[in-house]
């Protein structure tokens, strides 16, 4: 028996809880930072007379340093102990929130921010090799059924807290509102969560280190600025794609052929792991990239309020709540992979009726299809945890989390970088196709139920007339936006015949004795 199964095995069932309701506040605090300053970026600009590309830099900074230092979780765990670092971590993160929220300048916010990236790289990950190792094998279901639900939670309700701390008090309360979580999360891990044993002899691999941050640096480097700096056509741009894509070349030959590798390669030879990684990119996507489309949609093309568009928001994560309530106690009853296609068609079906969106869609509408795509969520977040850890060897598990946890964040900037594109692309051409056929010359424009301020003699006319053609266009490319995601699941759905089904007990063997199908 392992030691994560001993561990799992001894603890009681109020061990358990406390221990859950410890890591999860660190997870759900560091989940809701993805989001939750979002909604506050227009009142810091003006707080520290930025511009918008300097002001994006606060969103810049925390991805990129989280993303860099996701990977280095596992071998920090394995060196210096999980608790240890779990204790940094949450100590660190909640300390430069602080920073966060009393910064005076755009330097001072970005450096804090590189902090924050820095030391909640490694909340997820370890929350969720902890859970593992805390809950037997039989209840890993419900276990990832509550860790799942503070990582999706966070996200969806950033906005709508955001939201409301900036409009209610300051944007400074962001942040701030992370100490009293902070404190509560510390002190519960102190007390309940249990250290593992360091491996003094392990060697870190700076070299291997050095090129998978510098690629996953510039990728995120690329995808940020790729929308203001033209994409392709900029100098910028294609040296920060080169060295993307020949630091990640390097980083895999190096990880084959290094002694002590960075990242052990036998971490990818269960193919179960593997598939989940892919399967969690596209969670990435379509989580944060619909939440990046819907609240300017909401604020700028329906007139709503910050706090109205992210009350409209909420609902997703009851949906998402509903969702793992109930999925927790499935899984182990139902192959896991009929679940995950449940999520996956629940998730299609919502983005399938998010395509019929107009400037008029009501609020109750809004409200359903929201509640739908949690659902969906929520039915692929908790099986694919489950069945992505299922066979992969407990002492790959903190390594393997961490892989977890970073392709989840590179699918989501990838998937904001890609779908903004689009949507500015697409407003353009259907901006262009629509304004094609406006001339004052066709019977349709001297309808008499048009409206008078539509005055081709007046240069007003004009351009009231010019800005209800862009904001239809506009709707018009978040609807293409919406149908690209759905193509995107509805593509992933031929990936779960690759993926090993549930254990099942092979007839007139030893009932200890079992099979994957």
């Amino acid at each position: 028996m392992s030691a994560a199964a001993t561990a799992a095995s001894t603890t009681t069932p109020l061990e358990r809880g406390l221990t859950t309701v410890s890591i999860m506040l660190a997870t759900i605090m560091q989940a809701l930072d993805t989001t939750i300053a979002n909604v506050a970026l227009p009142h810091m600009q003006g707080s520290m007379a930025a511009t918008q590309d300097q002001i994006s830099w606060v969103l810049t900074s925390y991805i990129v340093a989280a993303a860099i230092m996701t990977p280095p979780t596992g071998f920090l765990a394995a060196r210096f102990g999980r608790k240890k670092l779990f204790l940094v971590s949450v100590t660190g993160f909640t300390i430069a929130s602080m920073l966060c929220g009393a910064a005076v300048s755009l330097p001072e916010m970005v450096m804090f921010r590189l902090l924050q990236g820095a030391f909640g790289a490694g909340l997820v990950p370890l929350s969720q090799a902890v859970l593992l190792d805390t809950y037997p094998k039989e209840k890993h279901g419900s276990a990832m059924a509550m860790w799942g639900m503070g990582v999706m939670l966070g996200p969806i309700l950033g906005p709508t807290l955001g939201g409301y701390l900036t409009e209610y008090y300051n944007w400074r309360w962001v942040f701030y509102i992370n100490l009293p979580v902070g404190l509560l999360a510390l002190g519960g891990i102190m007390a309940f969560v249990p250290e593992t044993d360091k491996r003094n002899g392990l060697s870190f691999d700076w070299f291997g280190f050095a090129l998978l941050s510098l690629s996953i640096g510039a990728l995120q480097m690329m995808l940020d600025r790729g929308e203001s700096q033209n994409w392709f056509s900029s100098i910028e741009i294609l040296i920060e794609t080169g060295l993307a894509a020949v630091c990640l070349y390097m980083f895999i030959v190096h990880m084959f052929t290094a002694k002590n590798p960075f990242l052990e390669p036998g971490l990818f030879t269960d193919r179960n792991f593997v598939i989940g990684l892919l399967f969690i990119f596209i969670v990435g996507v379509v989580l944060l990239a619909t939440l990046a489309l819907l609240p300017p949609f909401l604020q700028n093309l329906m007139g709503y309020p910050v706090v109205t568009a992210g009350i409209l928001l909420a609902p997703r994560g009851v949906g998402t709540m509903i969702a793992m309530m109930f999925v927790g106690r499935l899984v182990g009853k139902i192959d896991t992979r009929i679940l995950i296609l449940f999520g996956l068609f629940m998730t299609a079906l919502s983005l399938y009726q998010m395509m019929g969106f107009t400037t008029d869609v009501s609020e109750f509408t809004i409200i359903r299809t929201g509640i739908i795509q949690g659902i969906g969520l929520g039915f692929i977040f908790v099986p694919l945890s489950t069945i992505t850890f299922a066979t992969l060897d407990p002492h790959y598990r903190t390594e393997g989390t961490a892989m977890f946890s970073l392709m989840r964040n590179i699918g989501s900037s990838i998937g904001i970088s890609v779908m903004t594109t689009m949507l500015t692309q697409n407003t353009q051409v259907v901006h262009a196709s629509l304004a094609a056929v406006l001339t004052p010359f066709r019977l349709a424009m001297q309808s008499p139920w048009l409206p008078d301020i539509w005055d081709w003699q007046t240069t007003t006319g004009v351009v009231l007339l010019n800005a209800a053609v862009t904001k239809q266009a506009s709707a018009i490319a978040y609807l293409d936006d919406f149908q690209a995601m759905m193509w995107i699941v509805i593509g992933v759905v031929p990936l779960l015949l690759l993926m090993h089904g549930p254990k099942r007990k092979v007839p007139g063997k030893d009932d200890h004795i079992e099979v994957m199908e």
